[in-house]
């Protein structure tokens, strides 16, 4: 991507300096990766590996970012300010006010409203705060196990958070949290619709830094090849586990792929609806 570090984001919080030194809890689930803590558990043979997602219980540990992170950051603060900037415009549109969400920088675990979390649940967009949340060396793991490499597949990551933040803005978290309540059976259906709606409303912001001449050759097949990475069927498979539909929370590699498109190719918020 065509980025510049123009100083930090006043939308980022960056806690990675506290609570490296408590016991990391593994749990969440509105992640991107739901189904990560899951993939690691089958390939350890059922249990999660010692110390994975955990920092040492009464250790202090001196936090100090390497200049590698420090740029990563940077970049990170870049495309939350492109993205929101995307969603001011489009809200302006539609005679609406955006309001931003904050993006949470942590280390190994973090508290939220929607409670504590800990680094494997990957990150994640809470509501109750509106703020999105991320431990940065989850960009590590998106490159190396997952095999996403690239500046836009890491960009990527950030707009789907940022796109469960508009689905809360215009109701639509509040509506499936309803019919969830009311059909317990097809939470999981709705749950994937709502995954691919953010993934949609990221194509739809990468459409508009598109026009803004800020993609490079390349950088799109970056966030598709990191969308097909993280479907529910992939992460299954990864785990030596096998392919059971009825079970996906986020939607196969080749629905995620496809509403990602879906939404670069138009460019509208409207052309987002997955049956909501």
């Amino acid at each position: 991507m065509k980025w510049s570090s123009g100083g930090r984001s006043g939308d980022i919080e960056d806690r990675r300096a506290g609570g490296v030194s408590r016991t990391a809890m593994i749990g969440g689930g509105g992640g991107i990766i739901g189904l990560v803590v899951a993939l690691i558990v089958g390939l350890s043979g059922g249990e999660m590996p010692a110390g994975f997602g955990q920092a040492p219980a009464a250790q202090q540990t001196e936090f100090k970012a390497t200049p590698e992170e420090e740029k990563l950051v940077d970049f990170v603060s870049w495309v939350l300010d492109d993205i929101q900037k995307t969603w001011t415009g489009e809200f302006q549109k539609r005679g609406r006010t955006y309001q931003r969400a904050k993006l949470v920088l942590f280390r190994d675990q973090v508290d939220s409203a929607c409670g504590r979390q800990g680094a494997a649940v990957g990150p994640f967009y809470c509501p109750g705060d509106q703020k999105a949340y991320i431990d940065l060396s989850f960009y590590a793991l998106l490159q190396k196990r997952f095999g996403a490499p690239g500046d836009f597949a890491q960009a990527y990551v950030i707009a789907h958070e940022i796109g469960h933040h508009i689905q809360n803005l215009v109701g639509t978290s509040d509506k499936v949290a309803r019919l969830q309540s009311r059909d317990p059976s097809s939470a999981n259906a709705y749950s994937v619709k709502l995954e691919l709606q953010a993934d949609c409303l990221a194509g739809v912001w990468a459409h508009h830094t598109a026009t803004r001449g800020s993609l490079e050759p390349g950088d799109i097949e970056e966030g598709l090849r990191a969308a097909s990475a993280i479907g529910d069927d992939a992460l299954q498979k990864g785990a030596g586990q096998a392919v059971r539909p009825e079970s996906f929370t986020h939607g196969s590699s080749a629905d995620r792929v496809k509403w990602f498109t879906r939404g670069y190719q138009s460019g509208r918020e409207e052309d987002c609806e997955t049956g909501l």
